[in-house]
């Protein structure tokens, strides 16, 4: 008996060792294989077939914008002799229904002048006919084309209502503007060219201020270092088109009391705020003497427009410093539509794309 089970034994291990030899790899390979296929088609039920609009306005996770960058990248500046602006003849024409509302803004100033209370200046500006972008046929440098169209503030405030209830029933934004494309509109709803700087300071500390409650747009939100709106009075000597440098430089003067040998002026990008409809021209400035202190001290000795700010913080001009300081929870909510492309182009102007696209991804993660 014992030796019919070992003979036994001996042929159950060898037909286990065929089995095993016939049939254990192909079973695994189909096994593989039926995995393999199970994961591609679940693979294909996450991933559907979508379309994604070509524009899309800032957004650093939590912080999401209405800013739209139309030209510039930050990486490359963008020459002032790429820049060719036009004004046009003939004032902008509000249609009928808000006609009226302009009027309703002008009899509210007049009403406040009898009150001995302050009116509302109605200073003459520019509305945006139209923007436009091609390139040199060489290098591919930006060409810029500009025409400009006079307007005043009163016009700029009426257009500003674009959720007003028109006779009809609609409002300007859902008459006039198509959501699918952001650059076209008319001249009426684009009353607003200003330039925003980001400015530094010699001892690498980002210049960024808060609106004063006393402004009439955008109160107390938090802003760029300089915001400056286009004036026909002041930025077109006689009947010459305005300059956007020269533009940027007044603002530098009225608002910070700096002086053009002071610092180094790029500029970076050209930006829209689709939801207001106010176009930037986005610039970077770095002080080349004046450090954080210095800057306060010179501050303290007058500034032009010392009303339009209320506070001024400084932060360190690193990538991770200033993400977190865009994200943080007390900010992320508070920033006026274009400040936050504003320091990410100026990031990237001066440490490169790669730096700055890791830091911000690592200060999301980290909220």
């Amino acid at each position: 008996m014992g030796g019919i089970d070992v003979a036994n034994g001996v042929v159950g291990a060898v037909i286990g060792m065929v089995f095993a030899v016939l049939f254990q790899q192909p079973l695994q390979d189909g096994w593989f294989r039926l995995r393999r296929r199970s994961s591609v088609a679940l693979r294909g039920l996450r991933s559907r077939e979508e379309s994604a609009p070509v524009w899309r306005t800032f957004s650093l996770g939590p912080l999401h914008t209405s800013a739209l960058i139309v030209e510039g990248d930050g990486d490359s500046p963008i020459s002032p002799e790429s820049i060719h602006v036009q004004v046009l003849d003939g004032e902008v024409e509000l249609p009928p229904d808000m006609a009226a509302w302009r009027e309703e803004i002008a009899e509210e100033s007049e009403r406040l002048r009898a009150e001995g209370r302050t009116p509302l200046w109605n200073g003459p500006r520019y509305a945006v006919e139209s923007f436009d972008v091609s390139r040199t046929a060489l290098d591919e440098r930006p060409e810029v084309h500009l025409r400009l169209r006079p307007t005043d503030y009163y016009t700029f405030l009426a257009a500003q209502q674009l959720d007003r209830r028109l006779s009809d029933g609609t409002t300007p934004r859902s008459r006039y503007l198509d959501p699918d494309d952001p650059l076209r509109a008319p001249a009426f709803l684009q009353c607003s060219f200003a330039v925003n700087i980001a400015v530094v300071t010699a001892d690498d500390m980002l210049v960024v201020s808060r609106r004063s409650n006393r402004v009439r747009m955008a109160p107390g939100v938090w802003n760029s270092s300089v915001n400056e709106g286009m004036s026909r009075h002041i930025d077109s000597a006689g009947r010459s088109a305005p300059d956007l440098y020269a533009v940027s430089r007044r603002g530098m003067r009225e608002e910070l009391s700096l002086e053009p040998h002071e610092y180094s002026l790029d500029l970076l990008a050209f930006v829209l705020d689709v939801d207001r409809r106010h176009w930037s021209a986005h610039f970077h400035a770095r002080l080349k003497d004046l450090t954080r202190e210095g800057l306060q001290e010179r501050m303290s000795r007058g500034v032009a427009d010392r009303w339009e700010h209320q506070t001024v913080d400084y932060v360190p001009f690193r990538p991770a410093a200033v993400a977190r300081y865009m994200l943080r929870a007390d900010r992320v909510h508070r920033w006026a539509p274009l400040a936050p492309a504003l320091f990410h182009l100026a990031l990237v102007h001066v440490y490169g794309r790669t730096p700055v696209e890791r830091a911000e991804a690592q200060a999301v993660r980290r909220l």
